[in-house]
């Protein structure tokens, strides 16, 4: 059976235009990806890949992904003078552009991004009407379109430790709505990345945190990008 469209889908999100792929998806790929980072960054390198890098200037890609590592929704007027408030705000940034990339989707950008002594790495599919996927996160497998409460943890890959956390979820009475597990190697670093249908309260993710396993919590409230 056809997946189902809803009326957000069809209209797409309030935006500052040209395009809800091209403003409204670029922004929320940076507004969801400096929410991994933990706030806005001080530098970063934004790459395009494939019709975004043939298209980014043109149609104003380039001031959405910055308007959104400022942290404007969508329909943010100050998007399209996003230059000049980065300025003000002190972040450094560089555009770069790859053609042909075969294997991303169309509409990709990576976000190489940091702040203070933390570095991340972003990758982000802008899937059209507004809509997001986060591919990647510091070259695990992420995939989550930060539409719902999202937690990512980093841990050892260590017997049980799913069945762990998802217990701990469990007694919030979480309903998981997705869940995806990416390793780079057997007794790796696993990264778990859970979407739920409700958040999470502090005292679960200090527990979380606590842990001698897990290495990195991140989690993202449902907010609207």
């Amino acid at each position: 059976m056809a997946e189902k469209s809803g009326i957000f889908d069809m209209i797409g999100p309030v935006m500052i235009g040209p395009s809800s792929s091209h403003t409204a998806g670029v922004v929320r790929i940076a507004r969801a990806a400096i929410r991994v980072l933990g706030g806005g960054p001080e530098t970063a390198v934004i790459t395009f890949y494939n019709s975004f890098a043939r298209t980014y200037e043109g149609h104003g890609s380039d001031k959405a992904i910055i308007a959104g590592l400022l942290d404007y929704k969508t329909d943010d007027v100050r998007i399209r003078n996003a230059f000049e408030h980065a300025e003000k705000e002190g972040l450094t940034y560089q555009f770069k552009s790859v053609g042909n990339a075969s294997t991303l989707h169309p509409n990709t950008i990576k976000l190489d991004m940091s702040r203070g002594q933390r570095q991340i790495e972003v990758v982000g599919e802008s899937k059209g009407g507004g809509v997001i996927n986060i591919a990647e996160v510091d070259g695990f497998n992420a995939n989550f379109s930060a539409a719902l409460h999202t937690l990512i943890i980093k841990a050892e890959d260590i017997k049980g430790s799913i069945a762990n956390v998802a217990n701990i979820l469990s007694n919030e009475d979480c309903n998981i709505a997705t869940m995806s597990v990416s390793r780079k190697g057997k007794n790796d670093i696993a990264c778990l990345v859970i979407e739920m249908d409700s958040g999470l309260k502090p005292v679960s993710l200090e527990y979380l945190k606590s842990l001698s396993w897990i290495r990195e919590v991140v989690y993202i409230p449902n907010i609207d990008l």
